[in-house]
């Protein structure tokens, strides 16, 4: 019987370092996989802005919106990206115009980080004095290189114009969105906020007009495209899918 108990014994103490080696050998396997899939991607410094073409960060925005859809996007480090851009400047790649919509995630559906990305949001991405003075900032001053008008699927300022609401504020922020309006009357079909087709038609045609608009109100961006600095592009963003389908 004794000698049962010491080879129990001896058993189990060949055991225990044998499943402490394993546990530890997931551990580092797990730790391993996770690092593998992180893809580091730095804050941009000046001299990497100034090398980047207008069609580059094009390009880089329409392979971060195939990320966005595929859900492989970029990890990154944000503690260390905030620390970065507050001690080293921000030479962000891109201005964005918006809607105020909270659906629409800016910088994720591009798949940008901190310090890659000016955003102006507004209700319906129109453009205005104010957008347009950030636009020349963030082109003329701090070196972007791209200006993307961004609308997007079941827009409410969109429908809101089409029915013509009349409430505050809002009614005067609509006469922006207006034209757009008109621009779609050879539209076959309903007009009406009820008709997706008709209100997508809407958001395209309000994407052309503002980018139309930047155009012909902002002379220092008119000539930075003219000369190739900057591309001045729209896209429209599907609420359900992720997908931007790009107006150049």
């Amino acid at each position: 019987m004794k000698m049962l108990q010491v080879a129990t014994a001896v058993l189990l103490l060949q055991l225990f370092p044998s499943c402490k080696s394993n546990s530890s050998k997931i551990s580092n396997d797990d730790n391993k996989s996770f690092t593998a899939t992180y893809k580091h991607q730095h804050v941009l410094t000046k001299a990497e802005q100034d090398q980047l073409t207008p069609d580059q960060v094009l390009l880089q925005f329409k392979e971060g919106n195939e990320r966005f859809k595929s859900g492989n996007v970029t990890q990154r480090e944000h503690s260390e990206e905030i620390r970065k851009v507050a001690t080293g400047g921000q030479y962000p790649k891109a201005m964005v115009l918006s809607c105020v919509d909270s659906r629409v995630p800016v910088e994720d559906v591009f798949d940008q980080g901190i310090g890659d990305v000016f955003v102006g949001r507004v209700a319906g991405n129109f453009v205005n004095t104010d957008l347009l003075g950030s636009m020349e900032f963030a082109c003329k001053v701090a070196g972007a290189k791209l200006i993307l008008v961004m609308g997007h699927q079941h827009c409410g300022a969109v429908k809101s114009a089409i029915d013509d609401v009349k409430l505050g504020n809002i009614t005067s922020m609509l006469v922006n969105i207006k034209p757009a309006v008109a621009m779609s009357e050879a539209f076959h079909g309903e007009k009406s906020s009820k008709n997706e087709s008709f209100v997508k038609e809407v958001a395209y045609n309000n994407i052309r007009h503002t980018i139309s608009e930047i155009r012909a109100k902002s002379e220092i961006l008119r000539t930075m495209e003219s000369k190739g600095k900057i591309k001045i592009v729209g896209a429209f963003y599907t609420l359900r899918t992720g997908e931007l389908e790009f107006i150049e």
